[in-house]
């Protein structure tokens, strides 16, 4: 084995900076950063793995609304309680229960027949928290029912830019306004 000369070692650095250079323009900012200076992303398809775009600040049409509201719910009884959306609208909220219950968070979009929703999650559970981006304009929210055999209460708290909500009860719907657009006031 010989040792490797100065000139050897400095080669062989220069080559994998270069290697480096053009994997992380061929390949790592098409796939991560949706930048292809070369056409390779297009080509392979890469562009498809770097995360779109998000704007970081979005103008409300709506007035900023926070909304708290307790149901008491019978063994086998339910309730439904949504709010209205634009697309593209986000909510902060936390629900609560004393007790376990059928929840349901789903979207009815503006432009589908009656009855139709979207479901984006189903479960049994206590209580869940964190925030929802409506992907369409319509009335978006929760069914809760309680399959226990004793009474639960479920408590909601949320946040947004919403100019209404409803109650879907006792086979009743109640609208109830909430925010009023800005100047109205």
């Amino acid at each position: 084995m010989t040792a490797a000369t100065p000139r050897a070692v400095l080669a062989a650095t220069a080559a994998a900076l270069l290697l480096a250079t053009v994997a992380l323009v061929a390949f790592v900012l098409p796939a991560e950063y949706g930048v292809d200076p070369l056409g390779s992303g297009r080509a392979m398809g890469l562009l498809a793995l770097a995360p779109a775009e998000q704007e970081a600040l979005a103008e409300a049409s709506e007035k900023y609304v926070t909304d708290t509201v307790t149901f008491e719910l019978a063994p086998f009884e339910s309730v439904e309680y949504k709010y209205r959306l634009a697309a593209g609208d986000g909510l902060v909220f936390s629900w609560r229960a004393t007790g376990e219950l059928v929840a349901e968070l789903h979207g009815e979009p503006d432009a589908a027949p009656a009855g139709v929703a979207d479901s984006f999650e189903l479960t049994r559970a206590a209580g869940r928290r964190g925030t929802y981006q409506a992907p369409f304009a319509g009335w978006h929210g929760w069914f809760w029912q309680n399959r226990g055999t004793g009474p639960v209460s479920v408590t909601l708290e949320a946040a947004g830019f919403f100019p209404a909500a409803r109650i879907y009860h006792d086979g009743r719907v109640q609208e109830i306004p909430k925010g009023t657009p800005p100047g109205s006031e």
